[in-house]
Order: structure tokens, then C-alpha cells, then sequence
């Protein structure tokens, strides 16, 4: 009986268990990976690393989801403009009938958007329903 050798993969080499493992389970970056936190800077994001980690692992989901909404809350009082009455029915809509792991994804895609995207209406004014 023959011997099979294992294929190489030279550089492009990827099947690690922790590539496996990343690939069920994405892993959170750290906090530096989404601001402007750099090593030894004394900020304040320097002292919410070093106090909950890179990653904020050393906070519960509730409190994560507690700053999220206290952020939001902050951002969304110092953002012009001000939201259709649709909006309020869309969120209960939301809240209401969504599992939470859409909701969960909703946020993200909702952030993303409001760090990256562009609106049709950034510039103009919506008529109020």
C-alpha cells in the first residue's frame, strides 16, 4: 500500500484549528480596531482596555448593550434633524417581532451605516408624516 503524502499549501497554508474556529466563531476586534485608541496614549480608551479588555470581555452583554444605548442616545440628540413618526413604529415594529439575534444584527448594520454609509436625505429636510 501506498503512502499519500499531504498536499502543501506553501504560504496560502490555512487549515489551523484556530482559522477553523474563527470561521464558526468570528471573533470581536479590539477597541483600537474602531477608534482612534493608540498603545500608551492615556486616553480614555486606553483606560476602558486596560479596566474591560481589548474587547470589552470583561463587561456583561447588558452592560455593552447599556453604553450602546447610551451612545446612541447622546449621538442622536446632537444629530440636525429630527425623526418621522414612521421611525418611532418601525423600532416598535422591531422590537416586537424580531428574534434577538436580528436585532442584534441590526444594530450592527445600523451602526455601520451611520459611521460609512450615505443618505438620500443627509441634506434635505423630510416632510413630517
Amino acid at each position: 500500500m501506498k503512502k499519500r503524502s499531504i498536499p502543501s499549501y506553501g504560504a496560502i497554508a490555512k487549515p489551523t484549528i484556530l482559522c477553523c474556529i474563527e470561521e464558526i466563531l468570528p471573533m470581536s476586534k479590539p477597541i483600537g480596531y474602531f477608534t482612534s485608541y493608540k498603545i500608551n496614549d492615556g486616553s480614555l480608551l486606553e483606560s476602558l482596555q486596560e479596566e474591560y479588555g481589548p474587547t470589552f470581555e470583561r463587561m456583561t452583554k447588558h452592560e455593552k448593550l447599556f453604553l450602546i444605548s447610551a451612545i446612541a442616545a447622546q449621538l442622536c440628540d446632537q444629530s440636525p434633524g429630527s425623526c418621522r413618526d414612521e421611525i418611532y413604529v418601525v423600532g416598535h415594529q422591531i422590537n416586537s417581532s424580531l428574534p434577538v439575534h436580528d436585532r442584534e444584527g441590526l444594530i450592527e448594520a445600523l451602526t455601520n451605516q451611520v459611521r460609512w454609509g450615505r443618505s438620500l436625505f443627509d441634506t434635505e429636510v423630510l416632510p413630517m408624516q
